[in-house]
């Protein structure tokens, strides 16, 4: 098992919030992020980020939007798509996203609309 699998998202999200935020977009944005890959409305997330839920619980209690699929590219030297344990690779999914975001892509292509 990954060590990060069992860290909590609420340990990890301040440093999503601050890679936004130092290139201009919001914290409401990557909620808005999270939600749609996730499945997730505000409240809920907000409830796993104060329980301390761990990656694993997280995306256990996700339900995966159904274009997720279709985020493709690099993650850390790692293509998402290829990423073959399932869990790790919603995670990739996640960093991407946050990656695209932070790199100023509009929301409706960060949010394959």
């Amino acid at each position: 098992m990954h060590r990060i699998f069992t860290t909590s998202v609420a340990s990890v999200y301040p440093h999503y919030v601050n890679k936004v935020e130092k290139k201009g977009r919001t914290k409401a944005e990557l909620d808005e992020v999270i939600c749609w890959l996730t499945g997730f409305d505000q409240s809920e997330l907000d409830a796993h980020l104060e329980d301390g839920a761990t990656f694993e619980g997280f995306f256990a209690d996700a339900r995966l939007n159904p274009n997720a699929p279709l985020i493709t590219g690099v993650v850390c030297g790692v293509r998402v798509e290829n990423v073959e344990d399932p869990l790790m690779q919603k995670i990739r999914y996640l960093d991407k996203l946050v990656d695209e975001l932070a790199r100023g892509k509009s929301m409706d292509k960060v949010l394959r609309g």
